[in-house]
């Protein structure tokens, strides 16, 4: 089983999406058995709190499952736990090196580190344009399963 965690910032905007987004792609390509896949925050700023109504509202109207989510910060223990920790940006790469006193198993990377164009994820939250956000995790999502297929 590979064990997937994308976090960001806050954990109700683009890690929830990707979560998402991932989940709905492997259900589709009938992986869903090999899979356990969850999202977190490296801040405790909206812990407990659902996914942004951006974030839901986009994902409905490209017909994507939102699941029941409440967000959460990543912990130490996460390192241990999960093959893959997927953060959204430079600042999160920082934050979760922080969280798990650094990345000794190379666990650690950008969910755009795997497509031909390595960049930030920009965040919708202060951005308003959920859209963006939605097609830079889509082209992420796609490029990290293809790695995945290739390498697993």
């Amino acid at each position: 089983m590979i064990k997937v965690l994308f976090i960001c910032h806050g954990n109700i905007c683009r890690s929830t999406m990707a979560q998402f987004v991932f989940q709905d792609m492997v259900n589709r390509e009938g992986l869903s058995d090999q899979f356990f896949i969850e999202s977190a925050a490296t801040s405790r700023e909206e812990i407990g709190n659902p996914p942004h109504h951006g974030t839901v509202n986009k994902l409905r109207q490209e017909g994507i499952p939102v699941l029941k989510h409440r967000a959460i910060q990543m912990t130490k223990h996460d390192y241990e736990e999960y093959d893959y920790l997927i953060g959204m940006d430079e600042w999160n790469i920082r934050n979760m090196n922080r969280i798990t006193g650094g990345d000794p198993d190379g666990k650690i990377h950008m969910l755009l580190d795997y497509t031909k164009h390595p960049r930030d994820i920009a965040d919708p939250w202060y951005t308003g344009n959920f859209e963006e956000t939605y097609q830079d995790v889509v082209e992420g999502c796609k490029a990290f399963l293809s790695y995945l297929k290739k390498n697993e």
